[in-house]
């Protein structure tokens, strides 16, 4: 059975946290019920509420594929690649 220590710390057994999908950095809440309390894992939000990854919703392009986005995002767009996707100029070419 955990205790609490005397910073109010407790530990989450991990079958627990297993069953919850709580992870290290997750937020729970303790809910009151009839019979005591119920923890439950918070989805993510920032400090007014709001979910983090909404403005990021719909924010790719549908004809654009995931390796495209990351040469994107990473600045190295556009790039020639072969037809495999393989960028033109790798060293590792066949």
């Amino acid at each position: 059975m955990p205790r609490v220590t005397t910073k109010g710390q407790v530990t989450i057994p991990k079958e627990i946290r297993d069953r919850l999908g709580i992870e290290p950095g997750d937020e729970i809440s303790f809910e009151a019920t009839d019979s005591g309390y119920a923890i439950r894992k918070r989805e993510p939000t920032t400090r007014d509420g709001d979910d983090p990854f909404e403005k990021y919703r719909g924010s790719a392009e549908s004809d654009e594929t995931m390796p495209d986005r990351m040469r994107r995002l990473r600045g190295d767009y556009p790039r020639s690649v072969r037809d495999d996707g393989v960028p033109a100029d790798s060293r590792d070419e066949p």
